[in-house]
């Protein structure tokens, strides 16, 4: 097991050790974007929820799949770019009023579409994409950005403005109310999860068939079984 926090590895090992009938496990402090794994050593890779904090996520996934067997398969899951959409609606609502125009407050997150052009960029195999997503409602918009702020899903980006004005916050808060409110005075919140599943290249692999060397064409299959219905 792997993460790039010390303190984090370290609950993991005294979880472990306090149990005891786990199986073999080795604990590493380590960064996505700099894997310390040697390459070709690994049957089984999974990420769970971290890579979309990545400055180049490309190359952590192509990190994953040179660590990698061949045949090997790598699992992520990453948040998607629907997650926290009020947040993101509400705070930029507030900031033009406020403000009088926007600094990014969230950081970045991809796009389901873009998932299997980042699996077959990091040159993975048989790329597969699922997405989730989750309604999770909280009182107030100021208890979800603490709840968030424990998780650590808060901004990370450099160019943002490290100081949220106090009315800002208010108003977003209130803009959330408003906007997105629930009859039972509570707020939703979303939370889109993409999965995304590919192997490292090899030849018992399943193979795409060339350009061109169908047999069969559509208008036939039409004629033998005659038009679809409606």
């Amino acid at each position: 097991m792997m993460d790039m926090s010390a303190d984090m590895v370290k609950k993991w090992r005294e979880s472990e050790n306090a149990t005891g009938d786990e199986p073999e496990t080795h604990f590493v402090v380590g960064d996505e974007e700099f894997l310390p794994i040697k390459e070709s050593s690994q049957d089984l890779i999974i990420s769970c929820l971290g890579l979309h904090w990545t400055n180049d996520l490309p190359g952590a996934m192509i990190q994953c799949r040179l660590a990698l067997q061949p045949d090997g398969l790598f699992l992520a899951a990453i948040l998607g770019g629907e997650a926290l959409k009020e947040l993101r609606i509400a705070c930029t609502v507030a900031q033009m009023e406020r403000e009088g125009g926007i600094s990014p407050r969230m950081s970045p997150l991809a796009q389901v579409r873009d998932a299997g052009n980042l699996l077959t960029r990091a040159g993975f195999t048989l790329p597969g994409v699922d997405v989730d997503q989750y309604t999770v409602k909280y009182n107030n918009a100021l208890e979800f950005v603490e709840h968030l702020r424990a998780m650590g899903e808060t901004n990370a980006l450099f160019q943002r403005n490290p100081v949220l004005k106090r009315d800002t916050a208010l108003a977003t808060a209130a803009i959330y109310q408003s906007m997105f409110g629930l009859e039972d005075g509570s707020i939703p919140a979303t939370f889109q999860v993409i999965y995304m599943t590919g192997w490292r290249e090899h030849p018992s692999q399943q193979k795409t068939k060339r350009r061109g060397s169908a047999t069969i064409s559509f208008s036939d299959i039409q004629k033998q079984f005659g038009p679809s219905e409606n």
